[in-house]
């Protein structure tokens, strides 16, 4: 069986440049593995509320976000079952500025720590957690891990996804119009789409652009996270759908621009794709999240 999830993470380090982590419990999959504190994103909830929840649950500390730092994502099996579990971790610079350090009770963790670059060395810790520590660590599963096995179909869908700020050395920035019959049809949105079983967000979004845009993009930033939660969502059959999705923004330049085609590979949801200028997508008709996008590359 094939799972997703995602999850929200907090990086601190104290003044002497240790980091804080947090171990596994019994009642986790990996008792006694160590990670960044953090946890799974609740449906409806943004992963900015979710990574200072989760603090609070494993060690007592009160945070602020500071920035986000990074978005990735990998495939493990999980001991108990089998099943290849993708999450995709969102991952912060957090401060504390409130509460006691102590250890989760009756949780997935059961202790935290301060440690620092010689103690690392000694410890198990999750690879995602190795990697972002510049440890050396091994290699994650083989993209496609389990496509031979059927995905869990949740009673709630959680659907994370890769969108492109995308412009032009011109200026004018790259736009979709939803399809009939999907949520928010014939409004412009920003390319992109979810990003598949074994997938990260830089592969997802480099496939969406030419499935929807036919553009070969480069990204060049980090943008923000952004989220929307509909508890009854209409999908494209017409029946009410939870839904939660939440979406990773790229900036993206297009270096050498041509002429928009939508592939056959959209699958529907993509109507048309077009270039306009900050003046014409302004004028447009566009989603919440392209039109803030808009406004941050238009000013």
């Amino acid at each position: 069986m094939r799972i997703r999830r995602v999850g929200a993470y907090g990086l601190v380090r104290d003044g002497d440049g240790r980091v804080l982590l947090a171990r596994g419990s019994d009642a986790s999959e990996f008792p006694g593995v160590w990670s960044l504190p953090g946890g799974g994103v609740d449906q409806g909830e943004h992963p900015d509320d979710a990574v200072v929840r989760e603090f609070a649950e494993e060690t007592g500390l009160a945070v602020r976000v500071l920035r986000l730092r990074e978005v990735t994502a990998d495939v493990i099996r999980l001991p108990s079952s089998g099943a290849y579990e993708h999450t995709d971790r969102v991952i912060y610079d957090v401060e504390p500025y409130a509460g006691a350090l102590r250890d989760e009770i009756d949780g997935t963790t059961d202790a935290v720590a301060w440690v620092g670059a010689a103690e690392l060395a000694g410890l198990a810790v999750h690879p995602w957690t190795a990697r972002l520590l510049g440890l050396t660590v091994p290699p994650d599963l083989p993209p496609g891990s389990g496509a031979d096995v059927p995905l869990a179909t949740p009673a709630r869908v959680q659907r994370f996804g890769a969108y492109a700020v995308a412009t032009d050395p011109a200026g004018r920035i790259l736009l979709t119009r939803i399809a009939p019959g999907y949520p928010g049809a014939d409004r412009w949105h920003l390319p992109g789409g979810g990003t598949d079983h074994g997938e990260t967000p830089e592969q997802a979004l480099a496939r969406e652009l030419v499935e929807e845009t036919s553009q070969q993009g480069r990204i060049t930033g980090l943008l923000s996270i952004s989220h929307k939660y509909d508890p009854a969502a209409l999908g494209p059959e017409g029946v009410p759908v939870d839904w939660h999705v939440i979406r990773v923004l790229f900036r993206v330049l297009i270096d050498v621009p041509t002429v928009p085609v939508v592939t056959e590979a959209a699958g529907g949801s993509t109507a048309e794709a077009g270039w306009f200028s900050p003046a014409e997508a302004k004028a447009l008709p566009l989603t919440e999240v392209a039109r803030s996008a808009v406004r941050q590359v238009t000013g």
